[in-house]
């Protein structure tokens, strides 16, 4: 376990990325997803992340389902605000136009206003069946930046100091508003998506050194870049879009190095952000048992320092780039 920051919440390296159970872009049946969390602890995950965005709820309530019978000491877990939930009794259809096979029974309001932060954090824990969140993240800010620095922050600041919450942080896709956060406010974590891995590392730039000065923890997630990086082929993924050839091309090049060493690419890219000394936890989306077991399988095999050589050798890592250092 990893502290974050400079305060008393601890996480697991691996941590459980909970959108896929509240059914991103194709159903999950309950015991599928209660199946996933188990896994997920037994493989000695101890770290959950969850939103009120993924699945319009659906996602909270099964996460919070399946801890329900776990000691509370035992996990830790992190939901987000920043978009309300309100009931549209006359909608119909799914809310697959958001990503989320699920009905269209709520509508997301933005709102980073300090009551609606507070009402989103009491909604969330109802949803969760828990009496604290251990960690709260002002969710994809980008267009509601002043709003969030001056109402929504202050006021997760002030419920952190009353106990309920136990860190506070900022979840984003890119790295540079995260940074002026880091800047301006006493956060405890960025969690920063998809910005940190083998095919982009822009986080570099400012926000990680940045969080080290600070004492700032980052959590990484999307190091798979949503797709690309755990299996490189024509058709895959890169933002949740079809990947460019030239980034498809790149991936291809990752992957023959990374064979050539005897390592599957799935695991030098969970490996690879925890050679910089900010990160603590990678994030990774999981919507079954098999998921959460192949992720935990790949963040223990060795990555030996020839293979990280080799990709800065061949410039598919810049030479600036940190590795974690191991040994064959």
């Amino acid at each position: 376990m990893s502290t974050l920051g400079r305060g008393a919440v601890g996480v697991s390296r691996l941590a459980f990325g909970a959108a896929g159970i509240g059914n991103l872009f194709t159903p999950v049946t309950d015991d599928r997803a209660r199946a996933a969390v188990a896994a997920a602890r037994a493989a000695g995950v101890r770290y959950f992340d969850t939103a009120p965005h993924y699945g319009l709820g659906l996602s909270e309530r099964r996460l919070g389902g399946a801890l329900s019978s776990v000691p509370r000491d035992e996990f830790v877990v992190s939901t987000k605000v920043g978009r309300l939930l309100e009931p549209s009794p006359a909608a119909r259809g799914d809310d697959l136009a958001n990503g989320f096979a699920v009905p269209a029974t709520h509508r997301r309001v933005w709102d980073f206003s300090a009551d609606g932060v507070r009402r989103s954090i009491e909604e969330s824990l109802r949803r969760l069946g828990l009496d604290r969140i251990d960690i709260a993240y002002l969710h994809d800010p980008d267009d509601h930046a002043e709003q969030a620095l001056t109402e929504a922050y202050p006021e997760l600041a002030r419920m952190r100091d009353e106990g309920i919450l136990g860190a506070i942080g900022v979840g984003m896709n890119q790295a540079e508003l995260p940074a002026r956060f880091v800047r301006e406010t006493d956060l405890d974590l960025v969690l920063l998506a998809g910005r940190y891995s083998l095919l982009d590392q822009r986080g570099l730039t400012e926000l990680l050194p940045l969080a080290a000065e600070r004492r700032v923890s980052v959590v990484v997630g999307g190091v798979f870049n949503s797709g690309l990086l755990a299996d490189p082929k024509p058709g895959a993924t890169f933002d949740y879009a079809a990947a460019p050839p030239e980034l498809l091309a790149r991936a291809l090049e990752l992957k023959a190095v990374c064979e050539r060493h005897g390592v599957p690419l799935r695991a030098a890219a969970l490996r690879f952000p925890f050679g910089h000394p900010a990160v603590a936890s990678v994030l990774v989306g999981a919507r079954s048992a098999a998921e959460v077991q192949d992720a935990a399988a790949m963040l223990d095999r060795p990555v030996p320092a020839a293979l990280w050589a080799e990709l800065r050798e061949l410039g598919l890592l810049p030479a600036e780039v940190p590795t974690p250092e191991e040994v064959a």
